[in-house]
């Protein structure tokens, strides 16, 4: 289950001050969704994959033995 900040609040922080498990959730939330989204929505799915590409990916340079090298948001 995800817990962290909500979409409403996250519209008022720049996409640049979201945290990686945010944009990992979001993009997974939006992508189970995409066939039903306005014209809104798919741009804000497109801001979102900006910004991950922006950042590199969501992929963990290293794993260790608790973490592994995906972004977890739960």
């Amino acid at each position: 289950m995800y817990v962290g900040r909500d979409m409403s609040e996250l519209n008022m922080v720049s996409k640049k001050d979201w945290k990686n498990s945010e944009l990992a959730y979001f993009h997974h939330a939006f992508q189970q969704i995409m066939p039903y989204l306005n014209e809104e929505g798919q741009s804000k799915y497109r801001e979102l994959t900006q910004e991950i590409e922006a950042r590199g990916g969501m992929k963990r340079n290293e794993a260790d033995y608790s973490h592994g090298t995906r972004v977890s948001y739960d």
